[in-house]
């Protein structure tokens, strides 16, 4: 009743727990980005089908996964090489969609992040995901941080699911997060000459968590001062201490993030005048 995508690029360490998390699908994907270590070899010895698709934006990437693949179950489950399904939650996730009336076209999971082997459990900013969805009625959009817009429905999954982020080290981390800030403020360079607005009332009470987040974060971006707003909003507000050492060390990479995303705003912003 339910297939299950992953996308992979040079996942050979990750990926054979995650295939072990999603053994109990009769139909395993693995859509690769061209690895050139053996995450193919590993996906075709646990007995997934192998897709691969030059790499050409993140949301295109996942659109690709979503329309290219013949998928042979009704709904898809969705997931990265350093996500896991605990055991036993694919009884919860079968019932759910056994369950689902025919207007709900998703299902919206609790992701767990991990750092030092603790769950954030409260330094963790965006803990529930769209991740297994009807196949034909959902696409991405966004390059950064891909939002997945759903036609129909979108319902509450009782299962949670684990992600562990820092599996590779704390060096690709900080690479990965180094990339993805570039994007983030060549994004809010293009939102701000387009003039794009955000909603407040959107960012705090729409019913759609996804849609709550794109506000929110369109309108944080325009505060002074970000990277310590958002350490003392984790510190603080959402009590990342109470976390211990893993949540105070997350909540201070989020702003050192932060941070790179401002230096390279302005960076970009001064070389359009020059």
């Amino acid at each position: 009743m339910i297939s299950v995508l992953i996308l992979t690029k040079n996942e050979e360490q990750d990926l054979p727990s995650c295939l072990a998390s999603v053994k109990w699908s009769d139909d395993v994907h693995v859509f690769d980005s061209f690895s050139t270590d053996k995450t193919v070899e590993v996906a075709r010895a646990a007995g997934a089908h192998v897709t691969q698709r030059r790499f050409d934006g993140y949301a295109s990437q996942r659109n690709a996964g979503l329309r290219e693949v013949n998928y042979k179950n009704p709904w898809l489950l969705i997931l990265d090489a350093d996500e896991q399904i605990p055991a036993g939650a694919e009884v919860q996730l079968l019932a759910e969609v056994a369950q689902a009336p025919a207007a709900v076209s998703a299902l919206r999971l609790r992701r767990r992040d991990y750092l030092y082997n603790t769950w954030l459990k409260h330094a963790q900013i965006s803990p529930f995901y769209i991740r297994l969805v009807r196949q034909g009625k959902a696409h991405y959009h966004r390059e950064i941080n891909e939002v997945l817009l759903v036609d129909g429905e979108i319902a509450d999954s009782a299962v949670l699911f684990n992600h562990y982020p820092f599996s590779k080290g704390m060096t690709h981390w900080v690479t990965k997060h180094n990339q993805y800030a570039t994007m983030e403020a060549q994004r809010w360079i293009e939102e701000h000459q387009q003039n794009i607005s955000f909603s407040l009332r959107d960012a705090l009470f729409h019913k759609d968590f996804s849609h709550r987040r794109y506000h929110q974060k369109g309108l944080f971006y325009k505060l002074p001062g970000r990277p310590l707003i958002k350490w003392l909003y984790m510190v603080v507000g959402r009590r990342a201490f109470l976390d211990g050492y893993a949540g105070l060390t997350y909540a201070t990479l989020q702003a050192i993030y932060e941070y790179f995303i401002v230096l390279k705003t302005d960076e970009f912003l001064r070389s359009k005048t020059h």
